[in-house]
């Protein structure tokens, strides 16, 4: 097989059609949020349509979380998310990380539960390794910015 003929790993399997591409993304984009976007939309000081949902655990939260997050364990969404939350309000949630799906899981038991619900990829590990304050059960801190996740010292990604 001579080298024009070789097929590399990436078009192996060819790209989807540009319609079904675009469907497929903005699919995508109808179930997740960013953290960048996330904080912008708080950081208007104003309401941001939505409500934002840590899933972990009492010890995981005490460590930090999104400042004005709703603290709902995941075990506990069937028996106190309609104490906390608003059907009619979106929902966001998340969880450690990207190696971690409890976001997922919480999302799929407030859908579930008849919530629209989006899931804030990157979670908490992203939220503070781009420079973002988030609050412990002694205040509110901010860690430096991590230049592999977020442009040191600009206000956007710009992506």
């Amino acid at each position: 097989m001579s080298s024009s003929t070789v097929v590399n790993p990436v078009l192996r399997v060819a790209p989807a059609a540009p319609a079904a591409a675009a469907a497929h993304f903005r699919a995508s984009l109808a179930f997740h949020a960013d953290v960048s976007d996330v904080a912008a939309a708080l950081a208007t000081g104003g309401d941001p349509g939505f409500v934002v949902v840590d899933s972990r655990s009492t010890e995981s939260w005490d460590q930090g979380h999104v400042p004005g997050a709703v603290h709902l364990p995941t075990a506990l969404i069937p028996v106190r998310a309609e104490d906390l939350l608003d059907k009619s309000v979106p929902v966001v949630t998340y969880c450690w990380g990207p190696g971690c799906n409890g976001a997922t899981r919480a999302a799929l038991a407030l859908a579930e539960l008849g919530y629209q619900v989006k899931e804030m990829l990157g979670g908490f590990e992203y939220w503070v390794r781009e420079g973002f304050e988030f609050e412990t059960w002694e205040g509110r801190e901010r860690g430096a910015t991590d230049s592999l996740t977020a442009p040191v010292g600009a206000a956007d990604c710009g992506c």
